[in-house]
């Protein structure tokens, strides 16, 4: 049995109405957590939906934030992009939020050990494909187009819950990447390679066995390989082959501390090298260039399930610093 695996039952979501206009609704939504491991302080999910208010059977867009509060602002503002566009969206907050950590971790972020980190991408991972199982009770949305969208850590995330459940049938991954050594030891921010608890050494040690455990999974799928230690699964390039030959977008940013570019591009190369986007930009500064990001993530989603109609967005284009190397989909970055 998956670790991402859970008690699917009927969709148990209290959705309440906090703003509506002509073209668009935001309801706040609350659901219990089908994760029996979760902590009682995370047990609760709460989340915002956005609706277009005359649409029908409309595809959906599912946004995971990244760690901490402050990436909850750009995920509303994208859901505003899209719903805006025809397009619904759901901003989980997940267990990193402040409103969901329990207050152990909350002291030590954001250092956590190795088994915090894992029961956190669990848990998510739960709760986004729980999200799922509700879109498909909702009579405005079409089950068969449901994407996920991710910040930072909430790209993490969002990668591995796309991996992991083939109703998601698209993806759109902003600073983000893969290889877990090369993102705690090489990146440029001491905190975390400083917070590894095994040390660097021992790190090196257990990951020697990574390579291996990741070419079986490219050979026989996710599902049928054990991984000789847990970490593994909390390594992005562990979900890139089940995303590969699937409408994925990567947005990375050129001077990223946290995300660096050989990260970026072993995720690329793993998911069998998608639309990537470079921006000149930092991992927190790249939202300077929100309409670029909000522009191409709409136009993403709109082509991936091939909707019609007119673009959503009329400002003046930005040159974006695009990587040469795309998928043979017909949708290009702009």
């Amino acid at each position: 049995m998956s670790p991402f695996d859970y008690s699917r039952g009927k969709p148990d979501f209290i959705v309440e109405m906090e703003k509506a206009n002509p073209k668009w609704s935001r309801s706040s939504v609350t659901f219990v957590t089908a994760d029996p491991a979760a902590h009682n302080e995370s047990r609760i999910v709460k989340g915002e939906y956005y609706r277009p208010t005359q649409a029908r059977k409309v595809p959906l867009a599912i946004i995971v934030h990244g760690l901490g509060d402050q990436t909850v602002f750009p995920c509303k503002m994208l859901a505003r992009s899209l719903v805006k566009s025809g397009i619904a969206c759901l901003v989980l907050h997940t267990v990193f939020h402040s409103t969901r950590m329990p207050e152990a971790m909350k002291k030590r972020a954001p250092i956590f050990t190795c088994d915090e980190w894992f029961e956190g991408h669990r848990t998510s991972v739960i709760e986004v494909r729980q999200g799922i199982d509700w879109a498909e009770s909702r009579p405005e949305i079409n089950p068969e187009q449901i994407a996920v969208i991710g910040v930072s850590l909430g790209g993490f995330i969002a990668s591995m819950a796309m991996g992991v459940d083939a109703r998601l049938k698209a993806g759109a991954f902003i600073t983000m990447g893969g290889d877990a050594m090369m993102l705690g030891y090489e990146g440029k921010v001491d905190i975390f390679r400083k917070g590894y608890v095994c040390g660097e050494e021992e790190c090196r040690r257990i990951h020697a066995e990574y390579p291996e455990y990741l070419a079986q999974v490219t050979e026989k799928g996710l599902g049928n390989v054990i991984p000789s230690k847990q970490c593994f699964l909390n390594d992005t390039l562990t979900f890139g082959p089940s995303l590969k030959g699937r409408p994925v977008l990567m947005i990375n940013a050129l001077w990223d501390k946290y995300i660096p570019r050989k990260a970026a591009l072993r995720f690329w190369e793993k998911c069998a090298r998608p639309a990537i986007i470079w921006l000149p930009a930092g991992h927190v500064t790249i939202w300077g260039l929100y309409p670029v990001i909000s522009r191409n993530v709409v136009r993403f989603i709109r082509s991936a399930f091939s909707l019609q109609g007119r673009r959503s967005w009329s400002l003046p284009r930005i040159r974006d610093v695009i990587h040469r190397k795309h998928s043979t989909a017909s949708w290009r970055p702009v």
